[in-house]
């Protein structure tokens, strides 16, 4: 990998036309611009691919799923039994055949480690992929200082395709039952003008988890059903260098997205936009990107295929956004910790959380290979953490076992994108407790990522003082090609 502290080099025309900047009273948009001229030459020689990163929020225990421990005592082992998948000698759990069918198109890393068992630090350390906090992080709140997300680097540094934003986020931001907001999923110290694009067509639930309908739970209380729930057209947020001015005016009067797209395609034919306001009018307006907003009325064969809930429309519309242009997708799946299974664990798993993952994920795979996109098309899925070897009791709020926050082993599952399937790359212990052979890092997880999208060793985003910031900080995972 190439030295990733090493300073790009500009052009003497480059340096000169952003000395001007100033000069002629420029916006930094127009900075940014030149930035991405001058970094062209060095990018081009990379292939763009699109990336899909599938979060858990709340953490998947990996004994009851990728990297179980059938021969491990009873209160390591849990309830769920090892099937065999389409590849030999692996096995995953039995709740998910859809997947073990199809192994030969994905594979696994079972020795992914970070040092915390903290939900908020958790998400910040796996949706930014950096291991340490920064100095200001707070577990309660987003803050300026925070390290940028993985979406937000994306969005900043790769090329738009088709005048889209480069990165999306979706259904939902991650928002505790509490109503804090996460910290992780954000810009942080880039700034707010560069926060992934959020497309919000889940709204916020406080009391209840999983892919509503069909498989809307409670952790204590098992299946439930809120008839207020729908998935619905998104609310566009738009970042804040796009909330200003007359555009701003228009789009907080605008009430749904049609009338948003008559509003805008109007006001693209008498004004002249930057690029990045022309990015709102082109997500708002294109017919691509508005057929992939609209997957409650895809066809019934896709709907049976992904499943007529929050998760398969949620994959549903990262698959078309990624079609459309988009290089990243974000997809929440599972609102205010949904995964994270203290008790009731093996019911919730087994009846509410895995059928419609497994369905949907396999759906996703079944097409991308079909419209011979998948080998351009990383797909990977983790959550903040995985869970402890020991299944233990909280009688006092739950009636069944679970398992607590485990930051020191999980299973990251990974697919398409030039990534050889049916193989497992590391190990944790006997009893799942801790990396064994071959321990990755989530530095490592975000290079992989990374150069999926083409971006060399070298690139940085610049702040507002045009001082770099490197984004790689560890190598992409080995022995995935």
């Amino acid at each position: 990998m190439n030295v990733p502290y090493a300073h790009p080099g500009f052009s003497r025309r480059t340096a000169i036309q952003a000395g001007t900047v100033g000069l002629l009273g420029l916006g930094g948009n127009h900075l940014s611009a030149l930035r991405e001229a001058a970094a062209e030459s060095l990018a081009k020689t990379y292939s763009a691919r699109s990336v899909i990163y599938v979060f858990l929020s709340g953490g998947l225990g990996q004994h009851d799923s990728f990297d179980m421990k059938p021969m491990a005592p009873d209160n390591i082992r849990g309830e769920f039994q090892p099937i065999a998948t389409r590849t030999p000698g692996l096995e995953i759990c039995e709740h998910l055949p859809k997947l073990a069918a199809r192994s030969h198109l994905w594979s696994l890393v079972r020795s992914l480690t970070h040092p915390s068992n903290d939900h908020s630090l958790g998400h910040h350390i796996m949706l930014t992929g950096r291991s340490t906090a920064p100095p200001t992080f707070n577990a309660n709140k987003p803050m300026p200082g925070d390290w940028p997300s993985i979406a937000a680097i994306a969005g900043d540094l790769t090329k738009r395709r088709n005048n889209l934003p480069p990165a999306v986020v979706l259904p939902e931001r991650l928002i505790h039952r509490t109503g804090r907001v996460i910290p992780g999923q954000f810009a942080g110290e880039m700034g707010p003008r560069r926060d992934p694009w959020f497309i919000d067509a889940s709204p916020f639930n406080s009391e209840t988890y999983g892919a509503f309908p069909d498989y809307e739970f409670h952790h204590a209380r098992g299946g439930v059903r809120t008839k207020s729930l729908a998935f619905q057209a998104p609310n566009l947020t738009l970042p804040e260098a796009l909330t200003r001015g007359r555009l701003a005016n228009r789009l907080e009067l605008l009430k749904g997205i049609d009338h948003q797209r008559a509003q805008l395609e109007a006001a693209a034919t008498t004004e002249k936009f930057d690029r990045h306001r022309q990015s709102a009018i082109s997500l708002l307006t294109d017919q691509q990107v508005r057929r992939a907003f609209d997957v409650t009325s895809a066809s019934d064969a896709e709907l049976d295929r992904y499943g007529r809930n929050s998760f398969g429309w949620s994959m549903l519309m990262a698959r078309r956004l990624v079609e459309a242009g988009v290089n990243l997708v974000q997809v929440n799946l599972g609102n205010n910790e949904a995964w994270d299974t203290h008790g009731n664990a093996f019911p919730n798993l087994k009846d509410f959380l895995f059928p419609p993952t497994d369905q949907c994920l396999s759906a996703l795979l079944d097409d991308l290979e079909a419209s011979g996109q998948l080998g351009e098309t990383l797909i990977v899925m983790a959550g903040e953490f995985g869970r402890t070897p020991k299944v233990f009791g909280l009688p006092e709020h739950y009636k069944l076992p679970g398992r607590d926050h485990w930051g020191a082993v999980q299973t990251v599952w990974l697919a398409g994108g030039g990534i050889a399937g049916g193989r497992v790359i590391g190990s944790s212990d006997k009893i799942g407790a801790y990396p064994a052979a071959d321990p990755q890092t989530p530095e490592n997880f975000a290079a992989t990522i990374y150069s999926a999208l083409g971006l060399p060793g070298e690139v940085a985003w610049y702040d507002d003082l045009a001082r770099p910031h490197h984004i790689y900080y560890g190598e992409p995972i080995r022995g995935l090609t």
